[in-house]
C-alpha cells in the first residue's frame, strides 16, 4: 500500500496540469505548502527523529527548510549572475524551539516579498536548466513540499500531495538533475550508450523518457512518448515522485516495474538529489 494519500487537492492553486503550471502558481504553493509544513510541526516535538533525513530531528528539517527559503530569497532579489561564494545569509532564528514554526512562516513571507519584486522571466544565475528566476521559485516549492513529506513522515502522519503538483515535481527532478553533480556528484556516473528509463504517471499528464549517452543523460522530447524503453517505472504522480526523492523504495506494490533492472539499479544507486 502507498504511503501518500492521492484523493483530492490541496489548493486552487496546485489543480493545474503539470505542463501548464506557472510561476504565479508555484508562488502560490510555495506559501500552501510551507502553512501545511508549519501546521505539521507547530506543537510537535522537535526532537523528533526524521527517519527520510537520517541524522536529522524536526527541528534540523524546519531550520534548513527555512533557511533554503530565505537563501533563495536573497538570490532573486539579487538576480545573481554568477554562482554565489557564500550560502551565508541573516536568518533571524528564534530564541527558542518554540518560535520555530513561526519562524518558517516568516522565512515563507520573505519568499512571498520576494516574488512580489522580481520578475520570474529575469535571467540570472541558477544551478539547473532554466536559466530564469522562475527556476528559484520552482526549485523552492519543490524543497518545501518534500521536506513538509518528511515532517509528516515521521510523526507517524499520511502525506497529501495532489497529482498535478507531483507530475509537476516530477518534471523538475528529471530536468535539472543532469546540473546537479556540483553537489550530487554521483550523478555523473549517469553515462551510457542510449540506454533508456521511462517514468509514467498513472493518474496525471505525465511521461518522460531518460537516455543514458557517453557524455551524459537527459530527457528526450516529449513527442517520444510512444518510445519503448529498456526499463519503465509506472505508479501514481505522488508516489513517483517521492521514489525519485529516495522516499519510497521501488520495491513497494505503489510501482508497476518492468525491464532492465540493473539499469534500475545504476539509476537509483546513483541520481540522490
Amino acid at each position: 500500500m502507498a504511503i501518500v494519500d492521492h484523493s483530492g487537492s490541496e489548493s486552487e492553486s496546485e489543480t493545474e496540469s503539470s505542463s501548464s503550471l506557472t510561476s504565479g502558481a508555484h508562488r502560490d504553493a510555495v506559501a500552501a505548502q510551507t502553512a501545511r509544513f508549519v501546521t505539521v510541526v507547530k506543537g510537535a516535538d522537535l526532537a523528533t527523529p526524521v527517519p527520510t533525513c537520517p541524522g536529522w530531528t524536526l527541528l534540523d528539517l524546519v531550520r534548513h527548510a527555512g533557511s533554503v527559503q530565505r537563501w533563495f530569497s536573497v538570490l532573486l532579489r539579487q538576480l545573481v549572475q554568477e554562482p554565489p561564494r557564500s550560502r551565508e545569509v541573516e536568518l533571524q532564528l528564534p530564541a527558542d524551539e518554540d518560535g520555530f514554526a513561526d519562524w518558517l512562516t516568516a522565512s515563507a513571507a520573505e519568499a512571498a516579498d520576494a516574488f512580489a519584486v522580481t520578475d520570474p522571466d529575469a535571467p540570472m544565475w541558477v544551478w539547473g536548466a532554466d536559466h530564469h528566476a522562475r527556476f528559484w521559485v520552482r526549485r523552492m516549492l519543490f524543497e518545501t513540499l518534500v521536506h513538509r513529506v518528511d515532517a509528516e513522515l515521521a510523526l507517524g502522519l499520511r502525506p497529501a500531495i495532489d497529482r498535478d503538483l507531483a507530475a509537476d515535481g516530477v518534471d523538475e527532478f528529471l530536468v535539472n538533475l543532469p546540473f546537479a553533480t556540483p553537489f550530487a556528484p554521483d550523478v555523473a556516473k549517469l553515462r551510457g550508450s542510449g540506454e533508456t528509463l521511462r517514468f509514467r504517471c498513472t493518474d496525471a499528464d505525465g511521461d518522460w523518457l531518460v537516455r543514458l549517452r557517453p557524455d551524459g543523460f537527459g530527457v528526450d522530447d516529449q513527442d517520444s512518448a510512444d518510445t519503448s524503453a529498456d526499463a519503465t517505472v509506472q505508479a501514481a504522480a505522488a508516489d513517483l515522485l517521492l521514489l525519485l526523492y529516495g522516499r519510497l523504495d521501488r520495491s513497494a506494490d505503489a510501482f508497476e516495474i518492468t525491464g532492465d533492472e540493473d539499469l534500475l539499479a545504476r539509476w537509483f544507486a546513483n541520481s540522490a538529489f
